[in-house]
C-alpha cells in the first residue's frame, strides 16, 4: 500500500509541475504583451509630439537630468522640414 500512495503523491507532484510551468509560461507571455503596449504606447507618444529625430536624444537628456518639467513649453532649435517653427508641450 505504501508504494500505491507514493505513486499518487508522484503522480500529484508532476501534475502540479505541470501546471505551474504551464503557469510561468503565460506570466511571460502576458509580460511580453505588455511590453509590446507600453513601446507602442511611448512610440505614438513620441511621433504626436513633432519632434525631429535628431532632437529626441537630447530632449530625453532634458527631462532626465530634470531640465524639463511636466508642463514646460520646449522650444526646437531648428525647423524640421515640412514644418514651421513651434512649442510643443511635454505631457
Amino acid at each position: 500500500m505504501e508504494t500505491s500512495r507514493a505513486a499518487r503523491l508522484e503522480a500529484e507532484i508532476e501534475k502540479a509541475r505541470a501546471k505551474l510551468a504551464a503557469q510561468q509560461a503565460r506570466l511571460k507571455e502576458l509580460e511580453a504583451k505588455r511590453t509590446e503596449l507600453e513601446n507602442t504606447e511611448i512610440v505614438d507618444t513620441v511621433r504626436g509630439m513633432n519632434i525631429p529625430l535628431e532632437e529626441l536624444p537630447e530632449l530625453l537628456q532634458a527631462i532626465k537630468g530634470g531640465v524639463v518639467t511636466s508642463g514646460q513649453n520646449v522650444q526646437k532649435s531648428a525647423p524640421a522640414k515640412n514644418n514651421t517653427e513651434k512649442e510643443n508641450d511635454i505631457e
